[in-house]
């Protein structure tokens, strides 16, 4: 806790009062992110620390292994639905990633099971099945690989579902189809810093890096 308290009289002295005027702003006009990114809970994951952005900038959501559940208007509590729907209905939120990453504990409970130390997870097991279908499909698709690059693969293809999932909301559904919001997939890697990005007709994730430099070689040619 010391080391908490020592960084919010940092952040009080320092960061808040160099940009004091930007927390004025937002108190008085409100938030209006652009972006909502679903990123993960592991604390390796910051998602305003990977992109450098600053207050107001995003909307974030986060859960274990950033994954979304299907539309499921029940009459129950959903927590990642209500933070999704808010910043589609609420924000008007133009663009939505969702951020996996590498050494995911949430993906590694599913390929494993949600059981460590003879202790039992109330609650993890039932989540990360959302992304069962990813898991079967990568386990059968691929048997004689190393276990990291099993992992890497379930964790690719559970941002897929997550992607999918996304479009079975109604109000994101036709906001697509509008030309008013877009979707991203992200595997952030956290040993390299880099990112694969999803591409959305394949279902091939490739590093955004590359997608940069093409881009720049493109505008010098």
């Amino acid at each position: 806790m010391e080391e908490l308290l020592s960084g919010y009289r940092s952040f009080r002295t320092d960061y808040f009062e160099t940009n004091h005027t930007l927390f004025e702003e937002l108190a008085i006009n409100g938030q209006s992110p652009r972006v909502l990114i679903i990123a993960c809970s592991d604390s390796r994951t910051d998602p305003a620390i990977i992109t450098e952005a600053v207050p107001g900038d995003l909307f974030v959501i986060r859960n274990v292994a950033a994954l979304v559940p299907p539309y499921e208007p029940d009459g129950r509590a959903h927590g990642t639905a209500s933070a999704l729907e808010f910043a589609v209905l609420g924000l008007s939120v133009e663009h939505v990633v969702v951020l996996g990453h590498r050494l995911c504990g949430g993906i590694r409970a599913l390929m494993q099971g949600a059981h460590r130390d003879g202790r039992r997870f109330d609650f993890l097991a039932d989540w990360v099945e959302i992304a069962a279908e990813a898991r079967d499909s990568a386990l059968s698709a691929v048997t004689e690989v190393p276990i990291e690059m099993r992992e890497r693969l379930v964790e690719q293809r559970s941002i897929c579902i997550s992607v999918r999932n996304l479009v079975t909301y109604p109000w994101i559904a036709e906001r697509i189809v509008s030309g008013h919001i877009s979707i991203h997939g992200w595997h952030f890697d956290i040993a390299s810093g880099g990112i694969d990005t999803l591409d959305p007709v394949t279902g091939i994730f490739s590093p955004l890096d590359a997608g940069i430099e093409s881009a720049r070689a493109g505008r010098v040619a």
